[in-house]
C-alpha cells in the first residue's frame, strides 16, 4: 500500500516530464528533453484518451504519470503505444545466419547478419518508462510497469495481439552508441546523440531514406559494436528480468539506432494481463496480501500497490490504497497479485 498512484497525464505535467527527460542520460527516445516534443507526446495522448473504449486499434499514445498522492509531486512515467508503424514504418534490425559450404574446403561457413526489417510493424508496444532516482526503492518501478499491463487488460480492444518493448542499449562514457557508430553512423554523417534527438523529435523516415537496404555482415563491424549487439544497458538489466517475468522474449530483433534488445510477447499471454481478475470492494479494512489495484477507464484509470483480502463477496481493500484511488465500498476493481 502506498499513497502513489499511476493516472492519465494531463497539460500540467509538462514541466515534470521535461525535468525527467533531462535526468534520462540520453538515448531514450520515447522522453526527449525538448517540451515541444513533449507537448505533441500530451496532444496524442489526450486524443487518444478521448476516442472511446470501443474504438478500434489504431496508432494512439497513452501517456501516463506516478503521482505522489499527499504532496501532487510527479516522480514517474510510462507509455502504450497501441499500434507501431501507421505513421512511419517501425524498423528493426533481425539478427540471422548465412550458411555458406565450401565443397573444395570442405568446410562450412556460417555468418551472422543483420537484416533492416518492418516486421513488428502492427504491434502495440510498451515503453517511455521512467521513475525518478530517487524512489526506486519500494516497489514503484514495479507499479509503473505493471500498471500498463492493468491499463491493456482494462481497454484490451484497443490493443494488438503482440507487443513490444524496446531496451535501451549500451551507451559509452561520453553518451555515444558503440553500436551507432559501427553500423549507421557511418552512412548518416551524424553522431549517435544528434541523430537520436532527430528521431525522437521528427520520427525516423530519415532512416529508411538513407540507410542502406543490404543485410550488415556482423563480421565486417568493429569489434565495439559487435560487442553490444542485443545487449541492454546496464541500467536496463532489471527492465529486462521484468519484462522476462511477465513473457516477454527476445528474438532476435535489436534496434537500428543502439542495437539494444527488442521483446516480444502475445499480448494476451503477458502475465498481469492474464492473471488480471475484476472484483468489487466489499470492505475497507487494514491487512492482507500486496496486490496492484487499479480503477477507471480511459482517462479516468488510476492504479496503485495495495495490500487486499480476496473472498466470494468480493474483496477487502486497505484504506491508503482507497484513498489514494478515491475508493470506497461498492466500487468496482481490477487487482493482480503482487
Amino acid at each position: 500500500m502506498s499513497s502513489f498512484r499511476i493516472r492519465a497525464a494531463r497539460d500540467e505535467d509538462l514541466q515534470h516530464l521535461y525535468e525527467m527527460a533531462k535526468l534520462t542520460g540520453g538515448g531514450f527516445t520515447n522522453l526527449p528533453p525538448d517540451k515541444p516534443a513533449l507537448r505533441a507526446k500530451l496532444d496524442r495522448s489526450h486524443a487518444a484518451f478521448a476516442r472511446g473504449e470501443d474504438a478500434e486499434v489504431a496508432d494512439d499514445l497513452f501517456v501516463l504519470i506516478l503521482e505522489n498522492v499527499e504532496t501532487g509531486e510527479v516522480r514517474g512515467t510510462c507509455q502504450i503505444f497501441t499500434r507501431v508503424g501507421d505513421k512511419w514504418p517501425f524498423y528493426s534490425y533481425r539478427i540471422g545466419t548465412v550458411t555458406k559450404h565450401s565443397q573444395e574446403l570442405k568446410r562450412t561457413f556460417r555468418a551472422e547478419i543483420l537484416s533492416l526489417v518492418n516486421d513488428l510493424e502492427g504491434c502495440s508496444e510498451v515503453g517511455g518508462l521512467f521513475l525518478h532516482p530517487g524512489e526506486r526503492a519500494g516497489g514503484l518501478g514495479l507499479l509503473l510497469a505493471r500498471a500498463r499491463y492493468l491499463f491493456i487488460a482494462q481497454h484490451r480492444a484497443r490493443f494488438a495481439d503482440r507487443i513490444l518493448a524496446e531496451l535501451r542499449g549500451v551507451i559509452d562514457e561520453a553518451g555515444g552508441s558503440p553500436f551507432w557508430d559501427g553500423v549507421a553512423g557511418r552512412f548518416f554523417g551524424m553522431n549517435f546523440q544528434q541523430a537520436d534527438e532527430f528521431n525522437a523529435t521528427h520520427g525516423n523516415q530519415f532512416i529508411a531514406d538513407l540507410m542502406p537496404k543490404h543485410p550488415v555482415y556482423t563480421a565486417m563491424l568493429s569489434e565495439s559494436a559487435r560487442a553490444v549487439i542485443g545487449l541492454p544497458h546496464p541500467s536496463g538489466r532489471a527492465a529486462m528480468r521484468m519484462l522476462e517475468n511477465e513473457g516477454f522474449a527476445f528474438e532476435s530483433y535489436i534496434d537500428i539506432f543502439d542495437g539494444g534488445p527488442t521483446m516480444t510477447a502475445r499480448t494476451d499471454q503477458v502475465k498481469t494481463v492474464r492473471e488480471t481478475q475484476r472484483a468489487t470492494i466489499a470492505a475497507i479494512a487494514g491487512g492482507g496480501e500486496p496486490a496492484l489495484v487499479a480503477s477507471g477507464t480511459l482517462s479516468e484509470f488510476q492504479s496503485a500497490l495495495a495490500q487486499i483480502t480476496p473472498s466470494e463477496g468480493g474483496i477487502t481493500l486497505d484504506p491508503v490504497s482507497a484513498e489514494a484511488l478515491g475508493l470506497s465500498v461498492g466500487d468496482s476493481v481490477l487487482w493482480v497479485a503482487r
